[in-house]
């Protein structure tokens, strides 16, 4: 019976993880496709996702809705209309050239400030594994258990070498038994790069790995796995504290992470107590979707549904985000070019922080 209640729970959480893998797969065109974009008066309102390119222009990447850019001024609508791969979008890049990427469901479309693109996938092979400081990465598609790294020219599709864990949790949950579970244990919520530029990986079932250029290393304590009925549903955001310490969408504890020592390459660390017994008054900090540094070095950390905490290294702070009586469904948090904290939600558009609470952005 548990096993039937952890697939039915990891199933639900996979909903807002990639479903297919068409455009990376098939000879997507890479014919530039010239936009003008709809001049709109409103943002819509399931906006996950908020980005702010060097230019100072925002762009808030929808569920289904495609993408909206604002300069200040005006609001401009983009869709699959105007060269998008698909409406809904997952994550938002952008390079040192200045050029955006939007990774969706189906392929990763490129902005390069006049035209989309769609990159096209050539080559595929797990020898590729490189740790380039100007590569960008992409997570793959729902039950591909891939990963995707862009080096500006080629668009190169990754397989994570397998891990007992990994391999005992596909032999456990066959197809023929579980048709129903359409996902992989390898699949990526989430990629992070650190201070030293290694790249880590956040999965929804084993944890996370770091990737440092050489070697592939897993954490999957039971606090960033999801092979059991626990309380951890995957790991959604990873940041890196002030003092070097990892946070793994997860507050009970962090990770110090012993960097190679130049006389070994073994990987080891450290878990230890987070937030701790502060979690006591605010029970519904253990488990996150989003997490953000400001320049004062505080996080914020979103929930689903019980609105920001701010953890000072010393105290939290708890702001809920409500309309009226309505309690406001949480996705991520970001930080702009100018230290203001947006917030992406659900269902109810984008808010700011204006410095005692997080309101309802209308331009």
């Amino acid at each position: 019976m548990k096993s039937k209640v952890f697939l039915l729970n990891t199933i639900v959480i996979c909903t807002v993880m990639t479903i297919c893998t068409s455009c990376y797969g098939k000879n997507a065109s890479e014919e530039a496709v010239g936009i003008k974009g709809d001049t709109v008066s409103t943002l819509g309102k399931h906006l996950m996702l908020i980005y702010q390119d060097r230019k100072d222009n925002y762009w808030f990447g929808s569920w289904g809705e495609g993408l909206y850019r604002y300069d200040g001024k005006t609001i401009i609508h983009y869709t699959t209309e105007h060269g998008l791969c698909q409406n809904k979008i997952v994550n938002i890049q952008e390079d040192k050239a200045g050029n955006l990427y939007f990774n969706t469901d189906i392929g990763i479309s490129k902005f390069d400030g006049q035209h989309f693109t769609t990159l096209k996938l050539t080559a595929e092979s797990s020898k590729e594994w490189k740790l380039e400081p100007d590569d960008l990465w992409f997570k793959g598609a729902q039950d591909s258990g891939v990963v995707y790294r862009y080096d500006g020219e080629t668009l190169h599709r990754l397989t994570f070498p397998g891990i007992p864990l990994g391999d005992d949790f596909i032999a456990a949950h066959p197809r023929s038994e579980f048709p129903s579970m359409t996902f992989s244990p390898y699949d990526v919520y989430t990629i992070y790069k650190d201070s030293r530029e290694n790249v880590w990986f956040g999965t929804g079932v084993l944890g996370v790995c770091r990737f440092d250029g050489k070697s592939i290393d897993w954490i999957s304590e039971s606090d960033v796995n999801e092979l059991g009925d626990g309380p951890a549903n995957g790991v959604r955001s990873i940041i890196e504290d002030k003092e070097g310490k990892f946070w793994f969408s997860n507050t009970s504890y962090c990770y110090t992470i012993y960097q190679d020592n130049r006389a070994s390459d073994d990987f080891s660390y450290i878990r230890e107590e987070g937030i701790g017994n502060l979690n006591k008054d605010y029970t519904d900090l253990n488990e996150y979707l989003s997490i953000a540094k400001d320049d004062h070095d505080d996080l914020w950390i979103v929930t689903y549904a019980a609105g920001v905490y701010r953890y000072t290294g010393k105290k939290v702070i708890h702001y809920p985000v409500m309309d009226g009586s309505k309690v406001i469904t949480l996705f991520t948090i970001m930080q702009d070019n100018h230290g203001d904290l947006w917030l992406g939600t659900h269902e109810s558009g984008a808010y700011k922080f204006n410095g005692k609470t997080f309101e309802r952005f209308i331009p």
